[in-house]
């Protein structure tokens, strides 16, 4: 009997993988990504300290109003700008990008470059 691969327990794998290699410092914290099948987090993440420094979701109240009647590439982007503009604030001018395992593609793509057009640099 053939059995199918989890793509939940591969993308894991990968993101433990590169977790090894990359960690978010107090000068240069960690942008890390988790996409489910209806919405998409955010969080700049300082691994020294263990704390999340900002943070962003479709379900933020502030963005609520935003993301609503847009496609799911469109929110991604508006949470990217919203995370890097909470960042800003805090002084934050560059980030470490943590895709978690995900491919570098579609929503992934749009919160990076969402950031990014906001005036984090990666």
């Amino acid at each position: 009997m053939i059995t199918r691969k989890d793509k939940n327990v591969s993308r894991k794998a990968r993101h433990d993988r590169v977790r090894r290699k990359i960690s978010g410092t107090t000068a240069r914290p960690r942008l890390s990504v988790y996409r489910s099948l209806n919405h998409i987090y955010v969080q700049i993440i300082d691994d020294e300290h263990a704390t999340t420094l900002a943070a962003a979701s479709t379900l933020d109240p502030a963005l609520k109003d935003q993301i609503t009647d847009k496609t799911k590439k469109e929110a991604a982007r508006i949470v990217g700008e919203a995370a890097a503009k909470k960042a800003l604030e805090k002084g934050i001018k560059q980030v470490v990008f943590d895709r978690s395992g995900y491919i570098y593609h579609g929503r992934i793509l749009e919160v990076a470059a969402g950031a990014r057009a906001a005036g984090l640099e990666f």
